[in-house]
Formats: structure tokens, C-alpha cells, sequence
């Protein structure tokens, strides 16, 4: 199984403090059925600034740690970038990753409270670019909590998303995991990764969160999902299924 989100490189950020967490974290993920991770440090979301250059570095470092200690996990650098006006320079520039660094997909994170006014229009021009936006945890967003066709207008106009395995699993609260299902169930997302920070409060929960999937839809939209990200890993496309507005539900008879 590969995890597309994780931040499993020490030090970096607010996901693993040093190597020693990291190699907690690592024999935590191969417990799940992992074998492959890609890191994926945030970028410009607070104090956080990790470039291209630092990560793939901090990669090779964990990589040989793990060989070290004889744990079957292959790191990959990514990075989560905080959506912000100057990613097409940045991208230019060389400061921005993509996930396994030339596979042509890119993660976009949107502050947790609203849905910047720029963001279709950056969309499209990261795809003009020949750069892939993929929106992680869209399913905690504010915005479009409250308002879903926000996130069906960007996967219509090309953007992927990836939820959050405790989502799913209902880590985050009833409202979070009841969006996440109907995300799936609208073919509004096309990746379930763990975004784990460590091995208490924010662990793998993928095992968990494909339960829930195989329980809710049957075991061949589980072994899509996993498929995805052998996809986004190899570097070829990811097609979903044509998206559908996330309907309302009946309340005594009246939407």
C-alpha cells in the first residue's frame, strides 16, 4: 500500500521531532500494510518553510535510516504547499515538489476557515503547466462544509482531491466523516491517504478508513483508491469518474 501524505521526515515541521519518531512512525506504517510513503512536509503554512532542495535531502537521510534498522518502507519526497498567489513562479522556480518529485501531481492546501477567491483560476493555470493540483483534506475545509459545489466546480475543471483516512474512520467528528462518504460516494475524490503526524493522536488509521470504504461502496472502489496512488506514484494519469453534485438530503419531506 502506498500513503501519499504523511509527515514522517524529522524535524522538518509539526508532524515527527527527530529521527527516533520517525522510525516509530515507519515501523507503524509497515504495521498498516504500508510499504511506500511519500513525505510531504507543509510548505508556507505557518512558521514552515521547507523547500524542494531540503526535502528530497531529509529523504535520503530517513532512507538510509530505515535500511539501517531492516524496515521495508521506501520514502518518496512530496511536499504540502499552502495555496498562495506566486506558486506558478515558485514552480518555476524550483521551490515548489511534486509529489515524488516528477510524477506531474502537486498538493494545494487551503486554509482551514474559507476557499481563497484566486483558487480556480490558479487551478487551471498549474494545469496549463502540465502540473496536476491535487486539494488535500478538502472534507475539513469550512467553506466547503458548508458549501460542497465549491470543491464540484474545481473537480470539474480538472483538480483531484485527496481525504484524510481519519475522516473517514471519524477521527474528526461526525460532520467530517459524513462529508468525506459523500465525497466518495459523488466521485469528488480520488485519493484516501493518512496525513499521520506520529503514532498517538494523528497515526495511520488507513487499515480503518478502508473499512469504512469497502463497508459503505464494496471492496473495488477500496482497491481504486489504492490503485490512484500507484498511478500518481509511477507518474501516469488519474482519471475519475464524472463528479456529481453533493444533493441535499430530505428533512420531513422538504429539501
Amino acid at each position: 500500500m502506498i500513503d501519499i501524505h504523511c509527515h514522517i521526515l524529522p524535524g522538518l515541521d509539526d508532524g515527527a521531532k527527530h529521527m527516533e519518531e520517525s522510525v516509530s512512525m515507519a515501523k507503524s506504517a509497515v504495521s498498516q500494510g504500508i510499504n511506500t510513503i511519500i513525505a510531504t512536509p507543509h510548505h508556507l503554512n505557518g512558521s514552515y518553510d521547507n523547500y524542494k532542495k531540503d526535502i528530497i535531502e531529509t529523504v535520503n537521510q530517513l532512507n538510509d535510516r530505515l535500511q539501517e534498522e531492516d524496515i521495508p518502507l521506501n520514502i518518496l519526497p512530496g511536499q504540502e504547499t499552502r495555496i498562495n498567489g506566486e506558486m506558478i513562479t515558485d514552480l518555476e522556480n524550483g521551490q515548489l515538489l511534486p509529489l515524488n518529485d516528477t510524477s506531474g501531481y502537486l498538493f494545494v492546501e487551503f486554509p482551514s476557515n474559507h476557499v481563497p477567491r484566486y483558487t480556480k483560476q490558479l487551478m487551471f493555470d498549474l494545469q496549463l503547466q502540465e502540473v496536476k493540483p491535487i486539494i488535500v483534506h478538502p472534507e475539513r475545509n469550512k467553506e466547503i462544509m458548508e458549501n460542497p459545489n465549491i470543491l464540484y466546480d474545481l473537480v470539474s475543471n480538472g483538480a483531484l482531491t485527496q481525504v484524510t483516512a481519519a475522516s473517514l474512520a471519524g477521527k474528526f467528528g461526525k460532520k467530517v466523516k459524513k462529508l468525506s462518504l459523500q465525497l466518495v460516494e459523488a466521485n469528488l475524490t480520488h485519493f484516501i491517504a493518512s496525513d499521520a503526524h506520529n503514532i498517538t493522536s494523528r497515526g495511520f488509521v488507513m487499515q480503518e478508513a478502508h473499512t469504512v470504504v469497502k463497508d459503505e461502496f464494496g471492496a473495488s472502489l477500496v482497491y481504486w483508491f489504492m490503485e490512484n496512488a500507484q498511478y500518481l506514484v509511477n507518474g501516469d494519469t488519474v482519471v475519475g469518474d464524472v463528479p456529481d453534485k453533493i444533493k441535499k438530503r430530505k428533512i420531513l419531506g422538504i429539501f
